[in-house]
């Protein structure tokens, strides 16, 4: 490790192969707490490269534990976090409302460390109870439309650092890679990011696997959309500005979209959008990001109509549903 520490702080970067040797050892345990956090602090005070996050990726693909759903159409709908912003969880809210459509959603989730409250701390909180068994989660799928797949059980390396990212309390590059890892491999992916840097790293990987994919950034720092500001996204299209306009609604407040203050208060505002008791600023939001990952998997559609789609899964009760049958699955 001391090699490693003394390369980064002469500002070197890592090539492809040492980047993914360096995650696997961690993984492995063969640092200690001090030194991992030592590599984690120093790496987040320079930029990471192409090749760095492809090797840390090629690391946490390897090392997790497999699961086939080659049979399934998934999405995922996921954020890197650390925008800091401590919306409530939308993303997660956003996946029920697509189980609620019919499609299938392999939400891939973890505790809050730079935020307040994850979705694993909400799914937790609310009765769910994670497992990394292939059996289980198919059932989910084939019940509820959604599987829950908590990184900690998939993955060593996050298992190693969760403490030592919740002792520091800040985003790091393990925030880049969360979306990027999801073990069920879907085909489809909604991926907010909180830097428009990191935007366009995730944009040049992406183009690489051929799955279908949107990255987001909201240009006032959230990882989704907030319809506070504008967005800008990459896709197999290409880059666009998104004007909140443009969607169909004026700009509102970012404290309309606060999350709780705890995890007790963060799952009620949970509960209240999935039982219809949610604000129009909470329900637009969740639906625009809803409306987008429908767009992602077939983009011929329009968003008005993807739009339309996830409102009525909301007000249906179908999401609520799909909630339900996850829970008792």
């Amino acid at each position: 490790m001391k090699k490693i520490l003394n390369h980064l702080f002469e500002n070197k970067s890592f090539s492809r192969p040492q980047a993914q040797k360096i995650l696997t050892s961690i993984a492995m345990g063969e640092y200690n707490n001090a030194q991992i956090a030592a590599f984690i602090t120093a790496y987040g005070m320079r930029n990471i490269t192409v090749q760095e996050l492809q090797g840390f990726r090629d690391a946490m693909l390897d090392l997790c534990v497999k699961l086939d759903f080659s049979n399934y159409e998934l999405i995922d709908l996921c954020g890197t976090g650390g925008d800091g912003k401590d919306t409530f969880n939308i993303s997660t809210l956003a996946s029920f409302v697509l189980a609620g459509t019919g499609n299938k959603v392999a939400k891939h989730g973890n505790y809050g460390v730079s935020s307040g409250c994850g979705s694993s701390n909400v799914m937790e909180y609310l009765g769910y109870t994670f497992s990394n068994d292939q059996d289980v989660l198919r059932r989910n799928l084939d019940e509820a439309g959604i599987c829950f797949i908590h990184a900690p059980l998939f993955n060593p390396a996050m298992k190693i650092v969760a403490p030592i990212r919740k002792e520091l309390g800040v985003k790091t590059f393990f925030n880049m890679l969360g979306p990027m890892c999801n073990p069920a491999r879907p085909k489809n992916q909604l991926v907010g990011v909180f830097s428009l840097e990191l935007a366009r790293l995730y944009a040049y990987l992406y183009q690489e696997t051929g799955n279908n994919y949107t990255i987001l950034h909201a240009l006032d720092g959230f990882d989704e959309i907030s319809l506070t500001c504008d967005i800008k996204t990459f896709s197999k299209k290409g880059e666009a500005i998104i004007k909140v306009s443009d969607l169909g609604f004026e700009t509102i407040s970012e404290k309309e979209i606060k999350g709780g203050d705890s995890v007790a208060s963060s799952a009620k505002i949970f509960t209240d959008i999935l039982e219809g008791k949610g604000s129009d600023a909470q329900n637009n939001v969740v639906l625009c990001n809803a409306a987008l990952a429908l767009q992602t998997i077939n983009g011929s559609r329009s968003f008005g109509d993807c739009f339309y789609e996830a409102e009525a899964s909301l007000l249906s009760g179908k999401a609520l549903h799909s909630f339900k049958r996850l829970l008792n699955s």
